[in-house]
């Protein structure tokens, strides 16, 4: 999956596809929350956006006969044209999406193509349309079929569906089987995670108030108003982390293939913030460290522990194959060892089939999954180095699954033309199996660092 952005924030114009493990990097306020953003926005929402139209004689078929036998590849073909469409229209909703004003993107334009060899109709798929406890019709596909069967459950003269609903879930379950299995289903945890996790009982008292509010029958308010009020000045990937702290009790009660199947996930995820999350029968949350038996508040716990919340609950009750875990600066907070273990956790998601889309200033992470990459070589001084330093093989990660991004200031074409302009952009980085990923963006930094110190030690002979 290709992304291209134009007038987005700071970026003038990018493009960068999603790999296994996706990194932008570079300084402060040069775009990267904004792609970052961007593509949450769109990914949370495309089956909203995206839009397949049915001939109004596919539903009179079914009406008249009951059933109706729909080619799926008709609509695969014309797949680029409908994301396009969908595209234009997600473009208009980014100002809801960043919560900012409409003239702040009136220009700009965010498009997503895919490969025509990533739409795969193998699966299998099955839908029941039902209204007041009766099924009115079945949506089926078979196995690796590429014909779309949907068939009256009710006697044909009693069908009262209007019949543009019909279309409309119909055009929904062609959504999913084309669409579906390409577009991953994101989780996000923003930069703002940390205060959201220390303010979760301020916030759904807010909400509670709002909610008391709304029953005052005499009161004349706008319910609506009232009920999204309390976020109305959120981000979505913000108002998002809002909701989920304040699901964090129910979530408890769930299980996630990681915690079913691979508990040692979690143990290493607990090593990273000395102790674990728990939530009391009076669903109360907790921090626990390690070796005590003393109950921590998330008020009275470290900002590590903070920040790192809304990621292992994810791990813990919801991670699901094929997700895309999106972090913005999983940094946050954390010292630079703790900053080392989570680039191999991440690593070890990629490789469990769990996406990973990241946003970092951080050296130490982007030379830990260097040395991942490097160590990943089936040769003997590396086996010994690997095991010497406690690297297991399933973190070790090839630089095909990396997409590294540097958020930078470059001469590029626009618009495809000829002239060159200088403009803010995403610029890919060079990644060697071998030497690992070229990060220009800490390099010089660290280089001119290097190069200060020295002339310190040494200038003066």
């Amino acid at each position: 999956m290709k992304i291209k952005i134009k007038n987005l924030g700071a970026l003038k114009q990018a493009e960068f596809s999603l790999g296994d493990m996706t990194i932008l990097c570079g300084g402060n306020n040069t775009g990267k929350t904004y792609a970052t953003y961007a593509l949450f926005g769109f990914l949370y929402g495309w089956r909203k956006v995206l839009s397949i139209e049915l001939s109004p004689q596919t539903v009179n078929q079914l009406l008249a006969d009951g059933v109706v036998h729909i080619d799926i590849n008709a609509y695969v073909r014309d797949a680029q044209n409908i994301l396009a469409a969908g595209c234009g229209r997600y473009a208009k909703h980014l100002p809801m999406i960043f919560a900012a004003p409409e003239d702040r993107f009136k220009n700009s334009e965010f498009v997503v193509t895919i490969d025509p060899n990533d739409i795969q109709l193998d699966k299998q798929y099955e839908r029941r349309m039902k209204a007041a406890n009766a099924e009115l019709f079945s949506i089926m596909k078979a196995e690796g079929s590429d014909d779309l069967v949907v068939t009256l459950l009710i006697e044909k003269g009693k069908v009262r569906i209007p019949q543009d609903v019909i279309q409309r879930v119909i055009g929904d379950a062609l959504k999913d089987i084309i669409f579906g299995h390409v577009f991953p289903n994101p989780f996000i945890a923003s930069a703002e995670r940390t205060g959201a996790a220390i303010f979760r009982k301020e916030l759904n008292f807010a909400r509670n108030r709002l909610l008391e509010e709304m029953t005052q029958a005499d009161k004349n308010v706008d319910h609506m108003d009232l009920l999204f009020r309390v976020y109305q000045d959120y981000a979505l990937p913000v108002k998002e982390n809002v909701d989920f702290t304040l699901q964090l009790e129910t979530l408890a009660k769930k299980s996630s293939f990681i915690d079913q199947r691979y508990p040692e996930v979690l143990t290493d995820f607990a090593d990273i913030i000395g102790g674990v999350y728990t939530v009391t029968k009076n669903d109360e949350l907790y921090y626990i460290p390690k070796g005590k038996s003393v109950k921590l508040t998330m008020d009275e716990s470290s900002s590590a522990v903070r920040s790192l919340l809304d990621i292992g609950f994810y791990l813990k009750h919801m991670a699901k194959p094929g997700d895309l875990l999106m972090v913005d600066e999983p940094e946050l907070n954390l010292h630079p060892e703790n900053q080392r273990r989570v680039a191999r956790l991440f690593a070890r998601l990629v490789n469990l089939g769990i996406k990973v889309f990241i946003t970092t200033h951080s050296d130490y992470i982007i030379k830990e999954l260097n040395t991942l990459i490097m160590l990943n070589h089936d040769k003997p001084h590396l086996k010994r180095i690997a095991k010497a330093e406690r690297y297991k093989p399933e973190e070790l990660i090839i630089a095909e699954q990396i997409r590294v991004y540097i958020a930078e200031e470059r001469m590029v074409k626009l618009d495809g033309g000829q002239r060159k302009t200088r403009c803010q952009t995403l610029t890919p980085a060079d990644i060697d199996s071998e030497l690992g990923i070229e990060a220009r963006s800490f390099d010089t930094t660290i280089e001119t660092m290097n190069q200060i110190q020295e002339e310190i030690v040494w200038g003066g002979e």
